[in-house]
């Protein structure tokens, strides 16, 4: 696969703003684990082989258990994902998949029990974070390397 074009040199100071989410999400509070998760699960579902790269070795980097990175597709399964992790992984299928899903208010109740509203808005950011930088990824054919 050839990449498209260099949107990060086109675009300079959309892609910039970007990267000022993303530092802004690594500090916000939620636990960077947390966030490698949802970062990942996203960009499982929407096919993103750069983001999922980047994201795993990311969460490796940081500490993450490589068998939780492994079953993270099917985390309903498996039992070693906390209430926490299982709300937010939730919410970032119901909002990767808003078209189909309409952000449930079944998911969002979930939330309520274990995030602060602040810890919900970030989280809803950083959801929204990832799914523009996978469209960005997959539109112009971003390499792994």
């Amino acid at each position: 696969m050839e990449p498209r074009l260099n949107y990060t040199k086109l675009s300079t100071p959309p892609y910039q703003s970007m990267l000022s989410i993303g530092a802004y999400l690594r500090e916000c509070g939620l636990e960077v684990g947390l966030l490698h998760l949802v970062w990942l699960r996203a960009s499982q579902m929407n096919g993103c082989a750069f983001c999922c790269d980047m994201h795993a070795r990311e969460a490796l980097r940081d500490g993450e258990d490589q068998r939780r990175l492994h079953v993270l597709a099917a985390w309903r399964e498996a039992a070693f994902f906390s209430e926490r992790e299982r709300a937010a992984l939730a919410w970032t299928e119901a909002v990767t998949r808003i078209a189909e899903t309409r952000a449930p208010d079944d998911a969002f109740a979930a939330l309520k029990d274990h995030f602060s509203d602040k810890e919900i808005a970030d989280l809803t950011f950083a959801i929204a974070n990832i799914n523009a930088w996978n469209r960005l990824a997959i539109s112009f054919r971003t390499v792994v390397k």
